[in-house]
């Protein structure tokens, strides 16, 4: 939880943490976890981490989605973020995926040459959509 809300902060959105320690255990630790996460230690430290879940494409099969790529402050440099990237991506391979989603702060420019530097696709075509708070709950109304 520390790291999420550090990750929060980094991208100036700390204020858009709304989810609780509790939650996030029951959502990943629990019977059937919503998510998997990995850990990197650096110093006998945690340095960093991945959270991921899988996704599926009606038009290419099980793919992963990337929430979460990060790593504190103090460890950055250190080839962290990619070695996350690439434990993330062994077991898409691993699991027969086609690929692994993510998205980038457009600002952060860091990030999107190390994802340009190991081949990743932009797909900027594609627009992202969220619906949530009041406006999913007035077209849950609508449900039949």
């Amino acid at each position: 939880m520390t790291m999420i809300r550090e990750l929060a902060a980094y991208e100036h959105e700390l204020d858009l943490v709304a989810i609780t320690e509790e939650q996030l255990k029951q959502n990943g630790f629990g019977g059937n976890p919503d998510f998997r996460a990995l850990i990197a230690e650096c110093d006998q430290q945690p340095g960093g981490y991945a959270l991921f879940f899988g996704h599926y494409s009606t038009w290419r099969g099980r793919g992963l989605f990337l929430e979460d790529l990060f790593v504190r402050e103090a460890f950055r440099g250190r080839g962290i973020g990619k070695a996350l990237l690439a434990a993330v991506a062994h077991i898409g391979v691993k699991e027969h995926c086609y690929g692994i989603r993510w998205e980038v702060l457009g600002w952060n420019e860091k990030a999107i040459e190390l994802y340009k530097a190991l081949g990743a696709e932009f797909e900027d075509r594609w627009r992202q959509v969220v619906l949530s708070g009041q406006a999913m709950e007035r077209l849950a109304g609508n449900s039949l």
